[in-house]
């Protein structure tokens, strides 16, 4: 009997079947309490199965829900709610009209190395985001990445991810995952960890602008060992995307490419050269052993602007409190308490909302642009000038201390020319802040950047970050300071 058209858990109305895989068949629903459209994952019962074997399919379809649901980011599915029906659970998500990167390579055949890198780039900040989250995927593969009629790229499925501090499903010895797709360690039976879901992102990104499996071979046992032993061809149409593909397909997984590293790459990869600089990983708390979890510019993730004065320009809101004492300068001025008023729009400005309930200042004329992991720009008309902001739930850690410990080792490498103007701690509206400005060598010309940020009471941090020709930046400078001044925040 057809499943189309049943109402499942007295809500979910089961419209179309979308998607089939080895755990679940995945049907276009109508949630009539609601009135909008749903995903409903239906669980698969291979026949003559035993009751231990049904109780670890139903486990693994909490899990998955469970580990969705920690993770909140806008290319990681969302997770609606687990319900049960006829005695096995559907998970409920958010609908994505879409195809997935697979269908679309067995459409079209190797992409462009742009288009790859822009899939690759989201895939990467939605993995970080698990990491982050403690939640391995662990079947990152073309077939989980769906790519959205709007535009919009998420990673999905779930079904074997592993959560930290829970239990594994799987016996000794088992592998779980497409062969494919799994790394080199977990062939040896090495425990699951980040690196395994980045070595998977590889393959998938080499597939993707190559057209074809870096170790594909007649059966699935001489595809192991090839994964497991043997190079692979290198990339003759990744372009750009070249060194990241040779970084994540690291058979050591203590020297593959980490995932903050690959972002940035793919970044740089998949943005046309403004002056609006490519990393931007909302993060800069550290993973275990003191490993960054972020690239070194998009520079201030958790700072603020700095009490400073530098060529006659307040840098700081109304309102701040300025007790930090800037490198080589003499003590902060005192501006206003942290009480008071915002001031008004300046003119030729309008205000911007953001995510995580920040608005603030930006010039007339200059054009939105929606950036891979979150990240929001406007770009001025000669597309030279830019103001990026960002907001970034729980993200922590001291700012300088990351900068101080990044700078070199990251910054001056991966920014021709960098050096820094000034870097500093403050206060900001009574919080504690940082600011960075530097120079660095755009393609074309010198710019300079300043960035600033500030972390709420929950973690919440705000990074407002502007760049510009550096022969022109007291023309352009204004922008950063009217809309750092403007800021207002509502928190909902």
């Amino acid at each position: 009997m057809s499943d189309l058209g049943r109402l499942v858990a007295g809500r979910y109305r089961l419209v179309e079947r979308v998607g089939r895989g080895g755990m679940g068949t995945v049907w276009r629903a109508e949630d009539e309490l609601l009135k909008r459209a749903v995903a409903v994952k239906k669980l698969h019962v291979p026949p003559h199965v035993d009751d231990d074997e049904i109780q670890t399919l139903h486990e693994r379809t909490r899990r998955e829900a469970r580990s969705a649901a920690r993770i909140t980011h806008p290319h990681v599915i969302v997770v609606h709610d687990v319900v049960d029906d006829e005695g096995l659970p559907c998970i409920v998500m958010e609908y994505v009209p879409s195809l997935t990167l697979g269908d679309a390579l067995k459409e079209r055949g190797a992409l462009p190395p742009g288009e790859a890198a822009e899939i690759a780039v989201a895939t990467a900040a939605a993995l970080r985001a698990a990491h982050d989250a403690g939640v391995l995927h662990r079947d990152v593969k073309p077939a989980n990445v769906l790519l959205g009629h709007d535009g919009r790229i998420v990673l999905t499925d779930f079904g074997i991810a592993l959560e930290s501090g829970t239990p594994s499903l799987t016996r000794t010895g088992e592998l779980v995952g497409s062969v494919q797709y799994l790394a080199p360690e977990r062939l040896r039976s090495a425990e699951p960890a980040p690196a395994c879901d980045l070595w998977s992102l590889g393959v998938m990104l080499y597939q993707a602008v190559e057209g074809r499996h870096p170790f594909e071979r007649d059966t699935a046992m001489e595809t192991a060992y090839a994964v497991a032993t043997e190079p692979h061809d290198p990339p003759r149409a990744a372009g750009a995307l070249a060194p990241v593909i040779e970084g994540l397909l690291v058979k050591d997984p203590g020297r593959r490419m980490e995932a903050h590293e690959a972002e940035r790459l793919l970044r740089r990869a998949d943005e046309p050269s403004t002056a609006v600089l490519d990393p931007a990983p909302p993060h800069v708390r550290s993973a275990p052993g003191g490993r960054g979890r972020r690239a070194a510019l998009w520079c201030g993730s958790a700072a603020a602007v700095a009490g400073l004065v530098t060529g006659g320009v307040l840098l700081w809101p109304e309102g701040a409190d300025t007790g930090a004492r800037a490198s080589g300068t003499g003590p902060a001025e005192r501006t206003p308490s942290p009480r008071s008023s915002v001031p008004p729009l300046p003119p030729g400005y309008h205000l911007e909302k953001q995510e995580g309930g920040l608005s603030l200042p930006v010039r007339d004329g200059w054009k939105r642009k929606d950036l891979r992991g979150g990240d929001i720009a406007y770009i001025d008309p000669s597309g030279l000038v830019g103001l990026r902001v960002n907001v970034a739930e729980f993200a922590g850690s001291d700012p300088l201390e990351h900068w101080r410990r990044t700078e070199e080792a990251q910054t001056r490498r991966d920014n021709p020319g960098y050096e820094r103007v000034r870097m500093t701690s403050t206060t900001f509206r009574g919080t504690p802040a940082g600011y960075w400005e530097f120079t660095f060598d755009g393609k074309a010309r010198a710019y300079r950047a300043v960035e600033m940020a500030f972390a709420d009471a929950d973690g919440t941090q705000y990074v407002v970050y502007l760049s510009a020709p550096d022969a022109e930046w007291k023309r352009h400078r204004p922008v950063f300071d009217a809309a750092v001044k403007g800021i207002r925040l509502k928190k909902s």
